[in-house]
């Protein structure tokens, strides 16, 4: 499918202050059909916003027949302009993702989801995905209403409640008091469907935080799929200066779980949900 590439400028408030927001869009294309609607995604990216590797997985998804939306994050402090994959632009993207707001990260869901939504050309369907800063901001995102699926490769800081102004990490069981933070409101995520996928070998992720994210989920009673490959490392879908991480062949791997997602809840009208699912009959 062919694809047109455009961005738009939204504005967005950020804790009472009126910005702007830049979108980069990527919209399929069916010659002869100018009014054919499909469904749309939100791509967060890490953090360097929205760099080579996170507009060609744009480009991929969009490929596939879907709206493609990828807010630049860090309009709070910077342009939307990619950050460099050095040492220089590595400590500003992570301070830049501490210093956030919670409120700020909502907000741009908001404002990203609203203009896919103000496409004619979008059915009103949108899914969500991300890779490590955005894994977390895909699945945080997913706690609008209006976002019902939703693939989060390797998330970081949802163990560990480190998105955004935070004293010190915390990965207790039990939620602080007054938490805002992704892993202690998973009951939001009712109606949608996850997938969460990690390396093993991700050190940033680490196995009791994997762990912690999928009894939280289990506890939450969320419908989602846990997807834990054995040699994979973070960023191992990174096609670019991945230091030696890119692993192609699970990337396609993890590509299908997203297209069978996507499709399944996205391309396909399944009228509203009732939760009326009975159990499976044990048998051999």
């Amino acid at each position: 499918m062919l694809i047109k590439e455009t961005h738009v400028d939204v504005p967005v408030t950020v804790n009472g202050t009126e910005q702007s927001m830049r979108i980069f869009v990527f919209h399929p294309t069916i010659p002869g059909y100018p009014k054919a609607k499909f469904p749309g995604v939100c791509v967060f990216s890490e953090i360097y916003q929205v760099t080579g590797p996170v507009a060609r997985f744009a480009r991929q998804i969009a490929g596939q027949g879907y709206i493609v939306a990828a807010p630049s994050s860090y309009h709070d402090f910077t342009g939307p302009e990619p950050l460099a994959y050095d040492a220089a632009d590595t400590d500003k993207g992570n301070a830049y993702k501490a210093q956030k707001t919670l409120e700020s990260y909502d907000a741009d869901v908001t404002s990203t989801v609203d203009y896919l939504l103000s496409l004619p050309t979008c059915t009103g369907l949108v899914g969500s995905t991300g890779m490590c800063l955005g894994g977390h901001l895909a699945l945080r995102a997913t706690f609008d209403s209006r976002i019902t699926a939703c693939v989060a490769y390797f998330a970081t800081d949802i163990h560990s409640r480190s998105l955004g102004p935070h004293e010190a990490a915390n990965s207790s069981p039990e939620p602080p008091a007054g938490s805002a933070h992704t892993l202690d409101h998973l009951e939001k995520l009712q109606h949608a469907e996850v997938a969460m996928i990690f390396g093993i070998k991700d050190t940033h992720v680490p196995d009791a935080g994997r762990d912690l994210i999928r009894s939280k989920l289990r506890e939450a009673k969320a419908c989602f799929s846990f997807y834990e490959f054995a040699h994979a490392q973070h960023a191992f879908i990174r096609d670019e200066l991945s230091k030696g991480r890119y692993d192609p062949a699970i990337t396609k791997v993890c590509f299908e779980v997203l297209l069978e997602l996507f499709t399944r809840t996205l391309k396909t009208d399944l009228g509203p949900r009732d939760g009326a699912v009975t159990a499976p009959e044990h048998v051999c």
